[in-house]
C-alpha cells in the first residue's frame, strides 16, 4: 500500500477522532433516513420489532454508509490533497495505510451484521459493498465518470437502503415490488443530489481526471441535468401513487417537488454558488417526500 504523506511521521496509528472523521457521520443520514422509509413502508409493527430497527440502523449508517466513507477518502486520498488537505488521510491524522485497514474490517462488520438479519438484507449489504467499493477502487472507479459513479452512490443509499429497511422489518423476505419500485425511483433522482455535490470540486477534478458531471458538461450543463433527474423520478413518483389510489399522498408528493422547482429556478441562476444551498434545503424537501411515500406504500400493503 503507497502511505499518504503525513504532517505528523512519529503518529502511528489513528486517534479515535480522526477515525470518526474518516467515517464521516454526517453522511449517515441518507442511507438511514431511506433505511427508516423502508420500515415505514413494509406495514409492520414497528414497536414489535425495535430491535431489528435498530440493528438495520446501525447497519445502514455507521457500517455499510461509514464503509463506503472510509472507502473513498483511501483511494481519493490524492484528489483530497488538492480539494480537501484537511481530511484525515492527507493531513496525516490517519497515517499510513490504516484508512485502508478501516475500510476492509468496516466491510467485515457489515458483512456480519447483515448475516444476522436475513437472506434478503444480506444480498442487499453485498451489492451495496460492492457498489462502493466499485465507486472509489481501481479498476472500475466507477467515480471517474460522474454518470456511472453518482448511479452507484445513489442505488446504494436510497434505492438498497429503502429496500434493506422493508427487507429487516419482514424478516429478510422480499418486500412487496410496489415498494421496490417506489425506492428505484428515489435512488435514480439521488443522481442528481450526487451530482450537487461535484461543483464545489471542478478545480480538483479536472486535475486529476475526475469526470464529473460539471467537468463533462460544464457547469451550466451539469446544473440542468442535476435538476432534471431529480424531478422526474418524483414525477413518476406522483404518478405511481395516483395510480394507485393515493391522491392525498401524490397531491403532497406534487406540492414538495413544486417547492424543489422554485429552489432550482434560483440554483440556475448561480450554480457553483448555490449548489450547497440547494444540497441543503431543495434535498431536505426531496427525502420529505420519500416518507410521503413511504406512508402512501404502507396504507397499500396493509390493505
Amino acid at each position: 500500500m503507497n502511505q499518504s504523506a503525513s504532517a505528523n511521521p512519529e503518529l502511528k496509528r489513528p486517534h479515535p477522532a480522526a477515525v470518526l472523521e474518516l467515517l464521516k457521520p454526517i453522511t449517515w443520514f441518507p442511507p438511514m433516513w431511506a433505511f427508516a422509509c423502508g420500515v415505514v413502508s413494509s406495514g409492520v409493527a414497528i414497536l414489535s420489532h425495535w430491535l431489528l430497527l435498530l440493528a438495520g440502523v446501525i447497519l445502514a449508517g455507521p457500517l455499510v454508509c461509514a464503509t463506503s466513507q472510509a472507502v473513498n477518502d483511501w483511494f481519493d486520498r490524492h484528489v483530497d490533497a488538492i480539494n480537501e488537505p484537511q481530511r484525515p488521510i492527507p493531513s496525516g491524522r490517519v497515517p499510513g495505510d490504516w484508512g485502508y485497514r478501516i475500510a476492509l474490517t468496516w466491510t467485515g462488520l457489515s458483512l456480519l451484521l447483515a448475516l444476522v438479519l436475513g437472506p434478503w438484507v444480506f444480498g442487499a449489504t453485498v451489492i451495496g459493498l460492492a457498489l462502493a467499493w466499485a465507486y472509489s477502487a481501481p479498476p472500475l472507479r466507477l467515480k471517474q465518470n460522474g454518470w456511472l459513479g453518482n448511479a452507484a452512490v445513489g442505488f446504494s443509499y436510497e434505492s438498497l437502503a429503502w429496500i434493506t429497511g422493508a427487507a429487516v422489518m419482514l424478516g429478510g423476505a422480499m418486500p412487496d415490488p410496489r415498494i421496490m419500485l417506489i425506492a428505484v425511483l428515489y435512488g435514480a433522482g439521488a443522481h442528481g443530489i450526487m451530482t450537487l455535490n461535484d461543483f464545489k470540486a471542478i478545480a480538483g477534478d479536472q486535475k486529476m481526471g475526475v469526470r464529473s458531471l460539471p467537468v463533462q458538461l460544464g457547469v451550466k450543463g451539469a446544473a440542468w441535468v442535476a435538476c432534471v433527474l431529480m424531478i422526474l423520478p418524483q414525477l413518476a413518483v406522483v404518478g405511481l401513487l395516483f395510480a394507485w389510489v393515493q391522491p392525498v399522498h401524490a397531491a403532497a408528493v406534487a406540492s414538495l417537488v413544486a417547492v424543489q422547482m422554485v429552489m432550482m429556478v434560483r440554483f440556475l441562476e448561480d450554480p457553483v454558488g448555490r449548489a450547497l444551498w440547494l444540497s441543503a434545503l431543495g434535498v431536505t424537501v426531496y427525502v420529505s417526500g420519500m416518507m410521503v411515500s413511504a406512508f402512501a406504500l404502507r396504507a397499500l400493503v396493509m390493505a
